[in-house]
């Protein structure tokens, strides 16, 4: 299936776009903010090819994707049409019910998502500049590390502003107002007045000293805040004079409340967690990676890792290095490590593929296809990933290793983040990790799947035009091809496909088979197998047999233009049948009248897996009579 096709897929599953609010993506997962998530259809949603996985979080549904999320995400939105800027900018505001903590966590996730590709390019620049000078390649007294300097420390010191732009865009507001907030609270004249050691005052309120330069949580307040003031001014003002008004009431309100207030009190915040997560690693020893390598995945798995991005920043901020970036890297070496030892033991050749491939994403740092593709499918080797994460955890909590720049993904590609004095601890660390979920991995075991069973596959019609919309999908197996009878799904006259008038299947482009003109509106199941696709318009039904052919039944032609006018499904995907089970019932009366062929086509579309089609010789047939013989 194509990043396309998959695309529209999703998009109906999670109930279409009237049923979306919000639509986002992170490195590795479609972020929806779903109107009502039980008209998504999650099931079918995991049984999709393409999709490693779908979870529900703090209210938000989250179709997993790994490495190819941006370009469905892309296709997913040109897919979508009214309100599309709208629901993929999160213009909306999600309205249900939340309680305060999943608020939180979605509202943080949200924030920091789309900033994550500029932290991470200057993060990494920052490392491959540490790396330079620690190599002796470069000194610090030139005008190359002057600027290569500031490319790396720009997106961190001027981080309000550019949260303030992704807050408002979360909040709903206007990001042009969070944006002239967050510079004002940076203007060098209120850093320098700040940080003069005088006391300031502002409308005879004391204005307390604080630093806002790469912070977090004062921006992330003072954001939220004005996205309430915006709209109350807004409310009350006449139409003429909203431009005038709204930005300047807001921005007299804000900044120096944030001033004032909010950036203190967040200043508090940032230095108590910081702190607190510095106390924690520096007087107990093993125990905070051991428990928090242990769970980092986790984390990940509800989507709280998120609520640990202000800390880091903060932490690298303020301290100048942090703890917690090589607990995440090692709780994803870990499940890279899992990937490995399942791939090390398994007896099957495809399971054996997919979970090295995995195994070598997760290593640089997209752990999901490992972890939900491998190790939570098989169960053992996820808690192995767990127990490598607590004892790689360990041992870099006990030897203080820290991360000293931002940048990169948590895997080998974050690497420069870990150059520094405790580096050679870290490097030890990952290996145990990776280690010891391997070798647990391969001593627990696993139940290891069958031979023709390993990956879940969705196995469509291969025609990519609008006709055939799977409606869902079912695992499948490939056995070996034997000759396959297939028995005529509807009462009428056998016709060749080159009278079909649709190029797609008279010139055979699709497969091969023939076609019947109905003289009854029933169609029953031409093989013993499986219903594995149903257009939504119920036009077109895919099967796969018993032994591997795979047939589409198309009742007429541009019939999916009815939009499922007289059409009536019997079955849906995932129905197991026999040879004379009920699929369909359409009135072929209506439809000639409506001005459409009933002409249907009954093909093999996976014929390249056999060798020839030899007809029953019939030029009229009856509900299960042969038809033709599929030769292997």
């Amino acid at each position: 299936m194509n990043k396309n096709e998959l695309s529209k897929e999703i998009l109906r599953l999670v109930g279409g776009e009237e049923n979306i609010d919000q639509v986002t993506h992170c490195m590795t997962r479609l972020r929806f903010n779903l109107n009502d998530n039980n008209r998504a259809d999650k099931a079918a949603l995991q049984k999709t090819d393409g999709v490693m996985g779908v979870m529900i979080n703090g209210g938000q549904f989250q179709v997993i994707i790994g490495n190819d999320v941006p370009v469905v995400y892309n296709e997913l939105i040109g897919n979508m049409s009214g309100s599309t800027e709208k629901k993929a900018t999160g213009e909306k505001v999600d309205k249900k019910k939340q309680n305060p903590l999943s608020k939180l966590f979605d509202f943080i996730s949200g924030i920091f998502t789309p900033i994550l590709p500029a932290i991470t390019g200057a993060g990494m620049i920052k490392g491959i500049v540490a790396l330079l000078v620690a190599l002796g390649w470069m000194g610090t007294d030139n005008s190359t590390y002057v600027i290569l300097s500031a490319i790396g420390d720009g997106a961190f010191y001027f981080l309000p502003i550019v949260l303030a732009v992704s807050a408002a865009r979360k909040l709903g507001s206007n990001m042009y107002i969070a944006a002239a907030i967050g510079a004002a609270i940076l203007h060098p004249t209120v850093t320098t007045l700040l940080g003069s050691g005088e006391t300031v005052t502002f409308a005879s309120l004391p204005v307390v000293a604080a630093t806002y330069s790469s912070s977090v949580i004062p921006i992330a307040i003072a954001v939220w805040l004005a996205s309430y003031v915006e709209k109350a001014v807004d409310k009350i003002t006449h139409a003429s004079l909203k431009l005038i008004i709204v930005p300047t009431v807001t921005l007299l309100v804000i900044v120096p409340l944030t001033l004032i207030a909010v950036g203190p009190l967040g200043v508090i915040i940032g230095d108590g967690l910081t702190g607190g997560i510095s106390w924690l690693f520096e007087n107990t020893g093993l125990f905070a990676g051991l428990l928090l390598g242990g769970t980092m995945s986790l984390l990940t798995i509800t989507g709280m890792h998120y609520a640990l991005v202000p800390i880091v920043i903060a932490s690298i901020a303020q301290l100048g290095y942090d703890y917690l970036i090589p607990i995440m890297m090692v709780a994803n070496f870990a499940q890279a490590g899992s990937a490995l030892g399942v791939s090390l033991r398994t007896k099957n050749s495809k399971l054996k593929s997919l979970s090295m491939s995995t195994s070598i994403t997760a290593f640089m740092g997209i752990t999901e296809p490992a972890m939900y593709g491998v190790n939570m499918r098989l169960k053992k080797p996820f808690i192995s990933a767990l127990i490598g994460g607590a004892v790689g955890g360990a041992f870099l909590s006990l030897f203080k290793v820290k991360a000293y720049v931002i940048g990169g993904l948590t895997g080998l590609s974050g690497i420069p983040m870990v150059l520094g004095a405790t580096f050679v601890y870290s490097v030890i660390g990952f290996a145990i990790g990776v280690g010891v979920a391997a070798i647990v991995t391969y001593i627990l075991g696993f139940e290891d799947e069958p031979e023709a069973a390993a990956a879940p596959v969705m196995e469509a019609a291969p025609r990519a035009a609008a006709s055939v919309t799977a409606a869902s999908a079912v695992t499948r197996v490939e056995p070996t091809m034997v000759n396959e009878e297939v028995f005529s799904p509807i009462a009428g006259e056998v016709k060749p496909l080159s009278e079909v008038n649709d190029p797609a299947f008279s010139e055979e482009i699709m497969g091969q088979g023939f076609a019947i003109q109905p003289s009854e509106g029933r169609v029953v199941s031409p093989v013993n197998g499986t219903v594995f696709s149903l257009s939504k318009s119920g036009h077109a039904i895919g099967l796969v047999s018993d032994s591997g052919a795979e047939m589409l039944i198309h009742i007429g032609i541009d019939t999916v233009k009815l939009k499922g006018l007289h059409f009536s499904p019997k079955v849906t995907a995932g129905t197991k049948v026999s040879v004379g089970d009920l699929l369909m019932e359409f009135d072929h009366v209506e439809i000639e009248k409506a001005g459409y062929s009933t002409i249907t086509p009954v093909i093999i579309t996976n014929i390249q897996q056999y060798n020839s089609i030899l007809p029953s010789g019939r030029s009229s047939v009856k509900e299960k009579e042969l038809l033709y013989t599929v030769l292997a």
